[in-house]
């Protein structure tokens, strides 16, 4: 019996390192590329480089700030005009969970969550950039709206569905009309994950550059107007390192690391904001 007992145990502790060692190997290319763009990248930032604008070719120095404050624009842009639509459109899913009209729109969000970004540019070109004349931060932002939609509606709905019925069931039961029930009762209960999907949604457009190509464009000097050209990292990112120039590839590890530290501020806000007000309510 004590055998028996002795082997479960030692096949227990060889699963557990196979798991580890799994999980660690998993985790190794993504520690491996942070090292390289943190070794590559942090020797180049410095106060110049975060607050000045582009040098031309042949002047030393210049920076990224365009870039910086070009790319806060289009995810605050982005973010303003798909958040609404995404949650009242997951919040319908939730709330119908059969129907035609419910069937077509998940149909909808699969597939467009499966489109290709260069396709999405393309689109947001035909529709914005060409009627307008001009590329623009209103077109850069509504193309990486689009974006974001399909992870905000999924994740809204998931998460909605995962409330307790009697909570809403309780509400209606006391008279609170049910606009004021889902504002009120069931969006606040699901905070936490309609956060959730937002953070993914931002995180997979901070770094998107086909669809900037076609719309946003790229400039090279500060630009707060949003139906002008404005400038991100990616693109930056992008026009640095197919340039001919050294320095400018060591400008490209520089903005690379820049974007992997906002990345992370976005993410590390989003989580402070939701533990705050998980202690409030």
């Amino acid at each position: 019996m004590k055998d028996h007992v002795r082997a479960r145990l030692i096949k227990n502790h060889i699963f557990k390192g196979m798991v580890m060692l799994f999980a660690f190997i998993s985790l190794l290319p993504l520690l491996l590329i942070l090292y390289y763009i943190t070794k590559n990248g942090i020797s180049v930032i410095n106060w110049d480089f975060l607050t000045q604008l582009p040098r031309p070719i042949g002047e030393a120095g210049g920076g990224v700030f365009n870039a910086i404050m070009g790319t806060i624009m289009l995810i605050v842009l982005s973010c303003v005009l798909s958040v609404p639509f995404g949650i009242a459109a997951g919040i319908y899913l939730a709330e119908n969970k059969e129907g035609r009209l419910s069937s077509l729109v998940r149909l909808c969000v699969v597939v467009l969550q499966g489109t290709p970004s260069i396709v999405i540019g393309i689109i947001a070109y035909a529709w914005i950039v060409v009627p307008l004349r001009t590329f623009s931060a209103l077109s850069g932002g509504i193309a990486l709206c689009i974006m974001m939609l399909p992870v905000i509606i999924k994740t809204t709905e998931e998460t909605l569905k995962l409330i307790p019925y009697h909570l809403k069931e309780a509400s209606l039961a006391l008279g609170v009309p049910y606009y004021k029930t889902i504002l009120k009762v069931i969006l606040p209960s699901g905070l936490s994950g309609i956060l959730t999907g937002i953070l993914l949604s931002v995180a997979r457009i901070t770094g998107e550059t086909a669809p900037l190509l076609f719309t946003a464009f790229g400039n090279q000097f500060m630009n707060w107007n949003i139906f002008k050209p404005v400038d991100s990292l990616p693109y930056r990112i992008f026009y640095y390192a197919m340039s001919p120039y050294p320095e400018w590839h060591t400008f490209a590890w520089g903005a690379s690391f820049v974007l992997v530290v906002l990345t992370l501020a976005f993410n590390l806000i989003a989580r402070g904001v939701s533990i705050k007000w998980k202690i409030q309510f």
